[in-house]
């Protein structure tokens, strides 16, 4: 029988068009709907998917115009991935093949097979090809590449392709690393069978093919008395394009394609249906289309047109026609320009606008904007259209704006939900310990109750936020954090200088942290007695993860529905449910599970079971198909975003696959192209692209090149200029009325308000950024430590001051004999205390043994005019001048000379503050310092004369170099000279700011080189008043 076979080209709507053509009988003679309620009920109609599905049965109930009909059996063919196949429970009598494996299950019988290729490669092997060969460096990255073997499975199954080709492919023809990866999976292909067949399974794809192909015999051997239709499919699938042949050629069957090209000329036809068609026809929007007309029979002038669009829209898709030919025919374009009329193409593109932002922000803006306006009118309908889902999130946000919550079909990764965000803080905090940051974020978890009331658990946490998990060096372990907790809690009820927030905690508080600590300790138990363990099943981790994530999650009343509820909380309980049920006994290191969770985890998305705002939509090319509305936007439009790279296969190189007569990559680009020439077809389109794609360049997409290089000039300025409109009021979307920017703050606190005492190293606090002290010491505001951190620069500086500390304290003589070793003595003494960690102290040990000789040698080379060494001296608090505040510091070192002289030395293991800072006095510490012992300060030591100044740099080379901040530039002065002028200076600094009218300007000065944020910058709002310029003041010292 002839088939019979339709198509409905862009710029009709597809769906509406279908329903409208079987019941007016144009689609199957004979078959009419006259008002017989059971009429349609005959039909059965096959779309590509659930969605096409629904919008179907809403096109009939439209068409029906409120007349009782039972509607037509729609299914959806499966095509695309769908989650269950069309056809369960049809043509049971073919099926051979068992039931299908599930998909977690197949993933987690391939992973250890994944695994165990690293483990069986020859050592030469790995060595050889390391850089290139893909072998899993863990369990995680087992489970990635299962995925992707999982898809070339699906693959090669799809295309029926014989796995068995693999051992002709010529080992010689591949490079090493190929030859490697075939070798493996040669492996996978005996032991894949096995044990399918051990668990009485099938794969995926074989059984979908499988089902359909059965669906095709019961047809062709029992076709229905009924219309059978088969719409809007490409037949990408051989067996999808099977059914179809059989359908087209029923008695009441028929085939609708979407856009086949009738207007393409025959010589670009044909190179679409060549036997070994080049690799730029793949990506040809039509080769799909050719490739199932000759699988059905069918010629190209024998498919009937169903439905033609206006003259505009029939004029746009011929210019898109010849826009997208085949690159070998495109000598064609100019004759085919020439026949095109400038009034004609202006009127065909008069429906699209270009939007060219700047950078991805720009195009979410414009694009939420576009939608918003095409929806203005009462009934309008409008959908985003886009491979890429940071920009369907940024829309999604942006148009939140307008009070839009569109309806998007990509939904949510599952990883980013409130369930899976607890079950990975909860891994990372019990399998890596170390790391605040999970530790705080699991405190802090919406989700965590552990029995208790919400705003208890929210108290207790940031209780132990203060006390355990912020200020000083560590590395948290949540096993031990209630012990860390106590620790803490007695040091600091014995430090003299407790942080600001210690006497406001109370009692209350307190317990409250402990309780919940023992119940934390007491849930994470069971997971935490696994950790370090080096083998364990999956099954075991999970359940313990299971029990644990409860027990976090566990409220007030004693239940967990909190953690399962919604539409994560189902499809998480769905994921959780299927990994136990799943016959693989996946062994793992239990270190290992945080990572292999989310790699389980990460391709999993969260559908919301009901939409949002019916007007406006974002889909994903797949979603889009079949589909109508009256504005559609194309965003997105560059490559490797819409469309994507042709990514060579991991597992296969393009010359394997076609060793194996697999198509190649640019496959998927022509269905893409196919997607996109349909989508052209809407009234309205709005192509947009981003200049910039995060922090690179962007290219355009090569149909939107084509498209307007085809246009020409004139037309592609014009598409631009419709776009501007969009760009400009992006632009001015968040702009408010203009506003003065705030002032630069100068605050002038009462006299009796300010500070009466300073250190010497607050006094450049004091000249460079004012407004630091008022806040810290008029406002009393204090900034919270940092979290809990690894030793740093500033702690190994701190080591080694106490490390010399203690050597001088000691009566050391550095010309003794044992002087090295008695500094060694005082080292180890030091980094015993300290504690540090292992990895740490593999560091920082050697480089002090490498210094220790130095520092040693120094202290020789200091001479014997030494008579006495003093370390860590206080210096008491003096008066200044008649301000009467007063100033008091330590000095790290002073050295006594004869006649009444002492040196004043200041460790450092960084250069800054630099030589000419301190010279210039812009870092006065060490000049401040000499002031106090010229006036005796320094009690124990009496009144001194300074000699020298010097800092002594303790180098990471392990140099020790004296550096004297007396000389600078060649300008040489005394250090009582210097100390005299520090003085001055601080004496009318201080007169400054005892005048009532005087305030504290922030920033008064630039900060030291390196040092961007102050404490104290965000209330000073730094960056709002540095942007509005130069406020007139004259920066507020007095020098």
């Amino acid at each position: 029988m002839r088939p019979k076979v339709f198509s409905i080209p862009p710029g009709v709507r597809f769906l509406p068009t279908l329903a409208e053509a079987l019941m007016s009988g144009e689609l199957v003679p004979g078959f009419r709907f006259d008002g017989d309620p059971l009429k349609l009920a005959d039909a059965t109609i096959y779309v590509p998917t659930r969605r096409a599905a629904r919008e179907l049965r809403s096109a009939f109930v439209d068409l029906a115009g409120g007349r009782s009909a039972i509607l037509p059996v729609i299914r959806a063919l499966g095509e695309f991935d769908e989650d269950e196949a069309a056809f369960e429970g049809t043509g049971a009598d073919d099926m051979t093949l068992p039931p299908p494996i599930a998909p977690i299950e197949r993933l987690l019988l391939l992973a250890p097979l994944v695994r165990a290729w690293k483990r069986k490669l020859p050592a030469h092997v790995a060595a050889l090809y390391a850089e290139d060969v893909i072998v899993p460096a863990s369990s995680a990255d087992s489970v990635w590449l299962a995925r992707d073997l999982a898809v070339l499975m699906d693959e090669i199954e799809t295309e029926g392709a014989d796995w068995g080709r693999l051992g002709e492919l010529v080992s010689g023809n591949l490079a090493g690393w190929w030859q490697v990866t075939l070798n493996f999976l040669e492996i996978v292909t005996t032991a894949w069978p096995q044990a399918l067949a051990e668990r009485d399974r099938s794969n995926p794809a074989a059984h979908r093919d499988a089902q359909i192909r059965a669906e095709a015999r019961r047809l062709e051997r029992n076709p229905p008395t009924g219309p059978v239709v088969a719409a809007g499919s490409t037949g990408s699938i051989p067996a999808t394009a099977e059914l179809l042949s059989v359908i087209s050629r029923l008695p009441g069957g028929a085939v609708v394609l979407p856009g086949l090209d009738k207007r393409l000329d025959e010589r670009s036809w044909s190179l679409l249906r060549g036997a070994t068609p080049k690799p730029s026809v793949f990506g040809h929007p039509q080769y799909g289309l050719a490739k199932l007309a000759d699988k059905i029979g069918v010629a190209r002038d024998e498919v009937e047109e169903i439905g033609q669009p206006g003259s505009r829209l029939g004029l746009r898709a011929a210019i898109l026609s010849q826009a997208l030919r085949p690159a070998e025919t495109t000598d064609l374009w100019a004759e085919a320009r020439d026949a095109l009329r400038g009034e004609e193409a202006e009127a065909a593109l008069a429906g699209i606008t270009l939007l060219e932002a700047a950078n991805e922000r720009d195009e979410a803006i414009a694009v939420a904007i576009a939608l918003r306006l095409a929806v203005e009118q009462p009934g309008k309908t409008a959908a985003l259209v886009t491979a890429d889902r940071n920009l369907a999130r940024r829309v999604s946000t942006e148009l939140l704006r307008f009070g839009i919550r569109a309806d998007d079909s990509g939904g949510t990764p599952l990883v980013q939900t409130a369930p899976a965000t607890l079950a990975g803080l909860m891994l990372q905090a019990v399998f890596r310990p170390g790391d605040p940051v999970p530790v705080l974020s699991l405190l802090k978890h919406p989700l965590l109750g552990l029995g208790l009331e919400r705003a208890t658990v929210r108290r207790a946490a940031e209780t132990i936020e203060l006390v355990a998990l912020r200020g000083g060096t560590g590395r948290p372990d949540i096993a031990t954090l209630a012990d860390a907790f106590r620790y803490r809690l007695g040091q600091l009820a014995g430090d003299g200088r407790k942080p600001f927030w210690y006497d406001r905690m109370s009692a209350r508080r307190m317990a409250e942290a402990q309780e919940l600590l023992s119940r934390l300790s007491i849930v994470l138990a069971p997971l935490v007695a696994q950790r370090g363990q080096p083998s364990a099943t999956l099954a075991e981790l999970l359940r313990t993860t299971i029990v644990a994530m409860e027990g976090l999650a566990r409220s007030a009343s004693g239940d967990v529905s909190a953690l399962y509820a919604g539409d994560a909380g189902d499809k998480f309980a769905a994921l959780l449910r299927s990994l136990l049920s799943a016959d693989a006994a996946f062994e793992l290191a239990a270190d290992e599970w945080p990572d292999v969770m989310v790699a389980l985890v990460a391709p999993e998305v969260v559908k919301p079971a009901a939409g949002g705002d019916g007007r406006v939509s974002i889909w994903g090319a797949l979603e889009a198909r079949l589909q109508a509305v009256d504005t559609l936007v194309l965003g997105g439009l560059n490559e490797g975003s819409w469309p994507r790279r042709a990514e060579a296969d991991r597992f296969m190189s393009r010359m394997m696959k076609t060793g194996l007569t697999l198509e190649p990559p640019e496959r998927r680009i022509g269905q893409a192209a196919h997607d996109f020439m349909m989508a052209m077809g809407t009234e309205r389109v709005i192509l947009t692209r981003a200049a910039r794609a995060g922090d690179a360049p962007a290219v355009a997409s090569r149909w939107l090149q084509r498209l307007l290089t085809y246009a020409g000039p004139e037309l592609a300025e014009a598409l631009r200029r419709r776009g501007q409109d969009y760009l400009s009021y992006a632009r001015q979307i968040d702009e408010g009325p203009r506003q003065a920017y705030a002032p630069r703050p100068s605050h002038a606190p009462p006299l009796e308000a300010r500070p009466r005492r300073f250190s010497v190293t607050e006094i450049e606090t004091l000249r460079r950024d004012p407004y630091a002290v008022y806040a810290r010491w008029v406002l009393d505001l204090f900034p919270v430590e940092p979290l809990v951190r690894d030793p740093g620069a500033a702690e190994r500086g701190t080591l080694f001051h106490e490390i010399l500390h203690r050597f001088v304290a000691s009566g050391a003589d550095p010309y003794a004999a044992d002087a090295t070793e008695r500094l060694l003595a005082c080292g180890r003494a030091a980094f015993s205390e300290a504690a540090l960690p292992p990895d740490v102290e593999a560091v920082w040990w050697p480089r002090f043994l490498a210094m220790a000789g130095n520092i040693v040698a120094w202290e020789r080379g200091r001479g014997d005019q030494t008579t006495a060494r003093h370390s860590e001296v206080r210096a008491e608090p003096l008066v200044v001048g008649a301000s009467g505040v007063t100033l008091s510091g330590y000095a790290d070192r002073i050295d006594l000379l004869a006649a009444g002289f002492a040196d004043i030395l200041d460790y450092k293991t960084g250069m800054s503050p630099s030589r000419g800072q301190a010279h210039t006095l812009l870092a006065p510490q060490l000049a401040l310092e000499a002031g106090l012992l010229l006036r005796g300060a320094f009690v124990s030591l009496g009144k001194r004369t300074p000699s020298r100044l010097a800092y002594v740099r303790l180098k990471p080379n392990g140099e020790v170099e004296e550096e004297s901040i007396l000389e600078f530039h060649k300008q040489l002065r005394t250090a009582d000279d210097l100390a005299n002028d520090a003085w001055q200076r601080m004496e009318k600094l201080f007169e400054y700011y005892n005048s009532p009218a005087t305030g504290y300007l922030s920033r008064a000065l630039p900060f030291r080189e390196g040092e961007t944020d102050g404490d104290y910058d965000h209330l000073a709002r730094v960056l709002e008043w540095s942007a509005g310029g130069d406020d007139g003041s004259d920066g507020g010292e007095a020098s």
